[in-house]
């Protein structure tokens, strides 16, 4: 259960979230797990701080419905928890009603700008900019790529004749191709083929260094990273999930490469680990870079003029350049291809 419940409209203001206490989101077992309400809450609910999520509780804006070992996703029961430190375990349900001062927070404001590269009756493929979320989440509750095509489309949704989903996700930084089903019996015949790897995938990244072999393939595993204080980091280790990255050679500049990616797993941050691995980060990478903590700093807001240099971009230079899939109606094969943007583009050539 995420922020957002699904199709509904989000070009609307939001009045309720709904959570789940879930013992994996924090990496530890299911058996046993407890948490305080108050510390949930601060942790999912970013726009609060956790004397404000206390207060939020004790005036009656939070309901759950505990989980049990009858009922491990709850009874169907909502009931009114005014307790901020009552502990409450894994499958518990949450919900916060918003105030009216933070829906107008949460609505902000939705650009229109959305660039579709391929679109038919069920579904649509759009290029997503770099530095937008996909979701609402965390600190990024605005502009995201959902809302900007909830906003495309809001009298086909008010009309009830579409409720737009996506297929699959981007990073943040990372720019290009988004497949989006149109309506609810579309989404999940898409999702299946990301979940069956029947969608080929092809990612254009500028890396550090002169890479000297022309092509090759990484299949180092990858599981989270074990000796940093980032909990999201992942590292190629043998005791990992098995994953697989092909590359080539696209262009080569003075201290650069770019590199055309093709993935047959889609395991979190892949190609970015991968392209790490062999010591070659992508241009830009906060995380895989030269220096983790400028991932830190990137979030507190703190990066300084020598960060910046050294990241040479303001987000990582990876880029979704060519997504292949069937299409539910009629079973033709789809190409859909976004080229290198601007940023990007503009390093190469600079070096070159």
């Amino acid at each position: 259960m995420g922020l957002f419940q699904k199709n509904r409209d989000l070009t609307q203001a939001q009045h309720e979230v709904a959570l789940v206490i879930d013992a994996q989101h924090f990496r530890e077992p299911i058996r046993g797990f407890v948490m305080r309400l108050d510390q949930f809450l601060t942790a999912r609910l970013d726009w609060r701080s956790r004397s404000s999520v206390q207060e939020l509780v004790r005036e009656g804006y939070v309901s759950v419905d505990v989980a049990r070992p009858e009922a491990p996703e709850g009874t169907g029961q909502r009931k009114l928890e005014r307790r901020p430190g009552v502990r409450l375990p894994h499958g518990t349900r949450v919900w916060v009603a918003i105030p009216e001062v933070y829906q107008q927070v949460l609505a902000g404001e939705t650009r229109r700008e959305l660039e579709v590269l391929y679109e038919d009756r069920e579904c649509l493929a759009v290029d997503k900019p770099p530095h937008i979320a996909v979701h609402p989440s965390g600190r990024h509750m605005t502009d995201t790529l959902i809302q900007r095509v909830h906003l495309h489309f809001q009298q086909d949704i008010e009309a009830g004749r579409m409720v737009p989903r996506l297929c699959h996700r981007l990073d943040r930084e990372t720019s290009g191709i988004v497949l989006v089903g149109k309506r609810p019996e579309t989404h999940p015949r898409l999702a299946t083929q990301f979940e069956d790897r029947l969608v080929d995938k092809e990612y254009l990244a500028l890396v550090w260094g002169e890479v000297r072999e022309q092509d090759g393939c990484i299949d180092y595993p990858i599981a989270p990273a074990l000796f940093s204080p980032i909990d999201l980091k992942m590292s190629a280790r043998s005791d990992g999930l098995p994953c697989r990255t092909d590359w080539r050679v696209e262009a080569r500049a003075v201290g650069y490469t770019l590199l055309r990616c093709r993935i047959h797993t889609g395991r979190t941050h892949q190609i970015r680990v991968h392209l790490a691995a062999i010591g070659h980060s992508v241009v830009g990478d906060k995380l895989y870079g030269p220096d983790e903590q400028l991932f830190v700093r990137a979030l507190d807001g703190t990066l300084t003029d020598e960060d910046r240099a050294l990241l040479e971009l303001e987000r990582h230079a990876l880029h979704d350049h060519r997504l292949e899939f069937t299409t539910p109606d009629g079973g033709r094969r789809i190409a859909v291809d976004s080229p290198l943007p601007r940023d990007i583009a503009d390093l190469l050539a600079s070096r070159s």
